[in-house]
């Protein structure tokens, strides 16, 4: 028997720990047992992937399912049952675990559905498969005569009759009964269920990259935890109520033999990465003796849980060692209580202010709306309050309805209106019409654009008022509309002539300096060939800068450790951008910022731009 676990990612970059989990777990179980991967991405043509499993002829084909991909598994797998008719199609994964017999009902290519955590569940259907085509063969009744069966069920038995292959899917049918964790179809057609399987220690799972080839993508997920403490009303991890943890000496040595590797990214898929603060502290400090330089781990915490112990020692991290995503999601305290949120915000906002004092570590703070008792205007004091957090992402989500989530059983008391289809995001609210909604999609594009892309940083730290954040980028959104109608395409150079224009209007007094900003923004990320109208013209600074680069070459002062280059070489390395006072900003591509990844910026001195000849 020959299984495939296929994953469908939003992206190449990503990965599935789910399949890669199941299939190890299996493997080391049962063995023998021929279990592959396959992992696509959403981006993919349906016909491309479709022929893929085809070709891999597998009697079992299993998908994991998520909002993001459940829409193309169920097209591919009514289309591989057409012309695989004999192939066995298995899901998982939290988008059908929650309502595992409905979606049997609705999708009859389906023979079975697994809920909740899938290794050991996946382990028995593989042990019931063996057990089946050996019980079901005609020379090996495994002790007990087809007739007893029959006599059990007289007519599934007669169904399967002297049929070597019905004898052994009764065999299954049979077990399945006993089975934990799993809703399937039976031989008459009717749907079946079993409860939620129990759960796993930790340390019993498999680490998904002890082989080197399974570490070649640019992100790799990792679990030292499943669970989470707390039990917020849109999101599943609160469901099981209950933390468990991977031994620390476990995870040390897995996370040294990433090290050893240089991945570039690990993410930590933790809910609440320090929920035990003295847990996450050893993690941190391990990290710490082991950074490579090269590697980034990215955590998802409660920033007010962070002590002074936990506080000091990421003050003492390599820039760029880890990042931090923070789940804020609203400050307003009616909304926090109904959510089942415990958050204290004077402390977040302390916390958080003391993260970004150390210049070492990135912070990605979320927002939700679209929450119960949050109207458009305590939204805005929410965006205001976490954007004068000065957070490197601000993420603006929108709720999504999730099946099994306590927020689902609550959609009629709040008036929720919600996406019939996936990603079941909200429509509407009893405090948020569609059209609040619209408006706050298009402060999210103008957030994602000039916060959150980071390349307009200078800029925005001088436009934007954080008592009122959100009706800048409101404004904003208004004239990006006007100039970019029905999501028209807008280039990067259009995107800055917008917001020079749009500035210029609304602060005509402070014109230079928004040019000045601009144009450092815009040669911070690269040294850009290709320059906006507003800019200066370059002529008027080309011999200043070559005598500048001149210099340099002679008697480094600015570009040091170039070894002895030619001018033209410094100039290649570095661009001279004049100013509005006479002064120039200096980009040395060579040496850049590990967070941003910006060039650093010198200002050079009006008087130290002689004229040619000038010595």
């Amino acid at each position: 028997m020959k299984y495939l676990l296929a994953a469908i990612n939003a992206k190449y970059i990503h990965s599935n720990p789910g399949i890669r989990s199941l299939a190890l777990y299996a493997k080391k179980h049962v063995p023998g047992a021929r279990v592959g991967t396959a992992e696509y991405t959403i981006n993919q043509r349906p016909e491309q992937i479709l022929r893929d499993l085809y070709e891999k002829k597998a009697d079992v084909v299993g998908f994991s399912c998520y909002i993001w991909n459940i829409s193309l598994v169920r097209r591919l797998a009514r289309d591989l049952k057409q012309i695989r008719p004999d192939v066995r199609i298995w899901l998982g994964g939290p988008e059908v675990s929650y309502d595992a017999a409905r979606t049997l009902v609705k999708l009859p290519e389906i023979d079975l559905i697994m809920k909740g955590e899938g290794e050991e569940t996946f382990r028995r259907l593989l042990e019931i498969d063996r057990e089946a085509e050996i019980s079901g063969a005609p020379a090996q009744e495994a002790g007990e005569s087809w007739a007893a069966g029959e006599s059990r069920a007289a007519g599934e038995s007669r169904a399967a009759e002297g049929n070597a292959a019905g004898r052994a899917a009764f065999r299954r049918q049979e077990a399945y009964r006993a089975l934990a964790g799993i809703a399937w179809r039976d031989a008459e057609g009717k749907v079946c269920e079993t409860g939620m399987p129990a759960l796993l220690p930790m340390d019993e799972l498999p680490f998904l990259y002890e082989d080197p080839e399974t570490s070649d993508r640019p992100i790799l997920y990792y679990e030292s935890s499943r669970g989470c403490p707390f039990s917020c009303s849109y999101c599943l991890s609160s469901i099981e109520k209950t933390v468990r943890f991977r031994s620390l000496s476990l995870v040390k040595r897995e996370l040294s033999l990433l090290l050893s590797r240089r991945v570039p990214q690990v993410k930590f898929v933790d809910r609440t990465f320090n929920c035990d603060a003295g847990r996450a502290a050893e993690i941190w400090r391990f990290l710490a003796k082991k950074d490579n330089g090269v590697t980034n781990f990215h955590f998802e915490i409660a920033a007010d849980l962070l002590d002074e112990e936990a506080l000091a020692l990421i003050g003492t991290l390599r820039p760029g060692l880890i990042q931090l995503e923070i789940g804020v999601q609203t400050t307003h305290p009616r909304t926090l209580a109904e959510i089942r949120r415990k958050t204290d915000l004077a402390k977040l906002a302390d916390r958080t202010a003391r993260i970004r004092s150390y210049g070492n570590t990135h912070q990605h703070l979320d927002l939700i709306a679209g929450l119960p008792y949050e109207d458009l205007e305590c939204f805005r004091r929410s965006f205001n309050a976490v954007y004068a957090m000065r957070p490197h992402q601000l993420q603006l989500g929108f709720l999504k309805v999730l099946k099994g989530s306590y927020m689902e059983e609550k959609a009629e008391e709040y008036g929720l209106l919600y996406q019939s289809e996936p990603p079941y995001e909200v429509l509407g609210t009893r405090w948020l019409d569609y059209g609040d909604l619209l408006r706050l999609k298009a402060v999210e594009e103008m957030v994602e654009i000039y916060y959150n892309s980071g390349q307009f940083r200078l800029t925005i730290e001088r436009a934007v008022s954080r008592e009122d954040a959100f009706g800048f980028f409101e404004e904003l959104s208004r004239a990006y509309g006007r100039r970019f109608p029905d999501g028209a395409a807008a280039s990067r150079l259009d995107r800055f002539e917008l917001l020079f224009s749009f500035l210029k209007e609304r602060e005509p007094e402070a014109k230079e300096e928004y040019r000045d900003r601009l144009m450092c923004d815009l040669y911070l990320r690269e040294n850009a060939k290709s320059r906006p109208s507003f800019a200066r013209d370059p002529a008027a600074i080309r011999e200043r800068a070559r005598a500048f680069f001149c210099r340099e070459a002679v008697s480094p002062r600015y570009l040091c450790g170039y070894g002895n280059p030619e001018a033209r070489q410094l100039a290649r390395a570095a661009h001279l951008e004049e100013l509005a006072d006479g002064s120039a900003a200096l980009f040395d591509y060579r040496s850049r910022e590990p967070l941003y990844g910006n060039a650093v910026l010198i200002r050079i001195p009006r008087e130290e731009l002689e004229e040619p000849g000038g010595q």
